[in-house]
């Protein structure tokens, strides 16, 4: 019986820990979103410029989840689980999100209130990049190119669940 509750102990104490995890170069919580602030990334294969640049993001403002830090090196997954390794300094914290869907065809409503029976403003494809203004743990507001209101959090990767953005 103490060997359980110890196990216990110690998969609890080890969960709280992963909930407040800081990186150990910039002290700001790890895992944490972010987004890219130039429109050539190079993300590279391990945290040195002597590592291989494998692939090139060529969008600014594009979600990124930091999921570890090395000096000034962040390790990064985009919305499509790939992960490098990216310099801090092409990393900006303003929030951003792309707008996901169940279905590929799929049209997400922009409602004018954080409600389902709001009016509809606008309706974004799959893959819309928008700027996350405000996030309240169900609803977030968004806005970009003709469109602001809000959206379900839950079609949006670069917010985590019911997390509130102010």
């Amino acid at each position: 019986m103490v060997g359980i509750f110890a196990s216990f102990l110690v998969n609890s104490q080890a969960s709280a820990a992963a909930e407040t995890a800081t990186g150990s170069v910039s002290g700001l919580p790890v895992p944490r979103y972010v987004s890219l602030k130039s429109d050539r990334v190079n993300v590279r294969s391990g945290p040195t410029k002597d590592h291989d640049v494998a692939w090139v993001f060529t969008r600014s403002g594009l979600p990124v989840e930091i999921t570890a830090e090395f000096e000034n090196w962040r390790r990064i997954r985009d919305s499509e689980g790939a992960e490098g390794w990216v310099y801090h300094s092409l990393l900006s914290g303003r929030r951003t999100a792309v707008v996901t869907a169940r279905e590929k065809d799929q049209l997400i409503p922009v409602s004018d209130g954080p409600r389902a029976d709001g009016t509809v403003r606008a309706q974004l494809q799959p893959g819309v990049v928008a700027q996350v203004r405000r996030c309240d743990g169900t609803w977030c507001r968004v806005n970009g190119r003709n469109f602001d209101g809000w959206v379900p959090q839950v079609r949006l990767w670069g917010v985590y669940p019911n997390e509130k953005v102010d």
